[in-house]
């Protein structure tokens, strides 16, 4: 099974570095901003999001809160990537927002490939948590 990540910057060297590693193991969509990204979620759910958090049209903020909000896509494992980390408030941005991690740029884009892919792991076995504690 191929797994579909979907990559959000507004900052084309970010988005062309992170999907040349990503797109070695997985199929990687790209969208300019946050708006552009939502529409995509709500078209073709990918299964990871890596967003950007300073986008124009709409923040990666914004995104993740739309994104929880709606039913369909709350569970999306995200990846939050920021120039500002050191700006944000952590237990907000983990516990509020469920984030499963946040990159500060620059980032190695090894290193992202490695988090999308324990994000996948981890998505998975809450899935089969849950499953299991239904059945």
């Amino acid at each position: 099974m191929s797994f579909r990540i979907l990559l959000a910057d507004d900052e084309l060297h970010i988005r062309r570095a992170a999907e040349f590693k990503l797109k070695r193991e997985y199929e990687v969509l790209c969208a300019e901003d946050g708006q552009e990204a939502w529409e995509m979620i709500l078209e073709d759910r990918p299964d990871v999001l890596v967003t950007d958090l300073q986008m124009p049209r709409m923040t990666g903020i914004e995104l993740i809160e739309h994104i929880r909000a709606n039913e369909a896509t709350a569970d999306l494992p995200v990846i939050l990537l920021t120039a500002k980390g050191f700006e944000l408030a952590h237990d907000e941005v983990f516990e509020t927002l469920n984030v499963f991690r946040l990159v500060s740029k620059p980032f190695s884009p090894r290193e992202l490939c490695k988090l999308v892919q324990m994000s996948l792991e981890d998505y998975q076995s809450r899935q089969e948590v849950y499953a299991s504690s239904q059945g």
